[in-house]
């Protein structure tokens, strides 16, 4: 049976985008934390004896940078939310198919994008 007449990936295969997926989840899970410790972290960089001028830039400086760091955990956090619903797909033997096409998304893509619900036939019928 070839990947285009099969309906849904096999127990086996599921096991192997399992593991990739926890993987992911582990490592996406400590770049949030790092993220957000660094952006929770509010020790004084000891700008209190230099000029007020220096101190107001620096201080300009860390609320951006408090900034762009809460949307990296903003982001980060819908990565881990939409690799943990690719788990919930793997329980119910729906991984890998194309909300779009039902079609099996190709096995190399699933490995790069384990999150994937687009076939790459779908995602270019977005354009």
């Amino acid at each position: 049976m070839t990947e285009t007449e099969r309906t849904r990936y096999s127990d086996a295969e599921l096991e192997e985008f399992r593991a990739i997926l926890n993987e992911k989840i582990k490592k996406a899970t400590e770049q949030l934390e790092l993220i957000q410790s660094s952006y929770k972290n509010d020790s004084n960089n000891g700008t209190d004896d230099t000029s007020p001028t220096f101190k107001a830039f620096d201080e300009g400086s860390e609320v951006m940078s408090k900034e762009a760091n809460s949307q990296l955990a903003i982001r980060q956090e819908k990565f881990i939310r939409d690799l943990k619903n690719a788990l919930v797909r793997i329980e119910n033997k729906t991984y890998g198919v194309c909300r779009v096409t039902g079609k099996l998304i190709n096995k190399e893509r699933l490995k790069l994008v384990p999150h994937a619900t687009l076939s790459i036939e779908a995602k270019n019928l977005q354009k």
